[in-house]
């Protein structure tokens, strides 16, 4: 059996036409050969009925994108982990001013250690996925290397190479640095520009076969995902999983 780790995709990546066929949409995704989904907050239908086709089409679902499990979210937070059977959680984005000072930074690590601690007391592993904010520098120290410091071990981070590359950092460099607490890798490319259109992934200016090349131990998944395109957004998920197939760099199911 192949070494190469297995592809999923992102499904706010297709969002407009999930929801404008939810379930045509999650079948195409499924005829190009991605192993896995990796669900967001939002999906425009029942829990349960999204749960239900992803096992009809042996689409593997291993973590979800939810909002911060403060009050108003821990319910939510467990019924999406219940519906889909998720063995981790990872939340999606904080505010920049969570991360302008250092201050900031450890008030918002602390918030994430508590919610690390109300994940494991539900039998769930919490990541947290980076936009381009969380990589400026402060007093001279690398915003990243203070939230590490901040976090508990057991919370991990989901790095989304893109907004790392985007946020002045090398990302290559980064998952080396972040190695195994990030087990979730998120794969998008374009002109890493933080408000303009993304490419399909190898269409752009990352350095993909770099990025899995750092990540070969200590990846489990590798996500593809496009926020915003001016192109067809089938095209582009097919185009990213030919192109992560193709070259030997993740494994699929065709």
């Amino acid at each position: 059996m192949s070494n190469l780790k297995p592809v999923a995709l992102q499904l706010y990546t297709v969002r407009e036409l999930l929801g404008e066929d939810f379930e045509g949409t999650v079948r195409a995704v499924a005829d190009v050969g991605y192993i896995g989904v990796e669900p967001y907050t939002g999906l425009p239908c029942e829990l349960s009925e999204a749960a239900d086709l992803f096992r009809e089409l042996d689409l593997q679902t291993f973590n979800s994108h939810v909002p911060f499990p403060d009050e108003a979210n821990k319910e939510a937070v467990l019924e999406v982990a219940e519906a889909f059977d998720l063995p981790c959680v990872t939340i999606a984005m904080l505010s920049p001013d969570e991360f302008e000072t250092i201050d900031a930074i450890k008030g918002t690590c602390e918030r994430l250690n508590q919610a690390g601690e109300f994940a494991r007391e539900n039998n769930l592993a919490l990541y947290y996925h980076n936009h381009w904010w969380e990589f400026k520098q402060i007093n001279g120290s690398a915003t990243l290397d203070l939230i590490l410091e901040e976090l508990d071990d057991s919370v991990g981070l989901q790095i989304d190479t893109y907004w790392v590359q985007v946020g002045g950092e090398n990302a290559v460099e980064v998952v080396k640095k972040v190695g195994a607490r990030a087990p979730l890798i998120h794969l998008k490319d374009g002109w890493l520009e933080p408000h303009g259109d993304m490419a399909a992934v190898g269409h752009g200016l990352m350095n993909v076969p770099g990025i899995v090349n750092a990540t070969a131990k200590t990846a489990d998944w590798y996500i593809v995902e496009q926020d915003r395109s001016n192109n067809d957004r089938l095209e582009a998920v097919r185009e990213s999983y030919t192109y992560l197939t193709a070259n030997g760099l993740t494994r699929g199911k065709k």
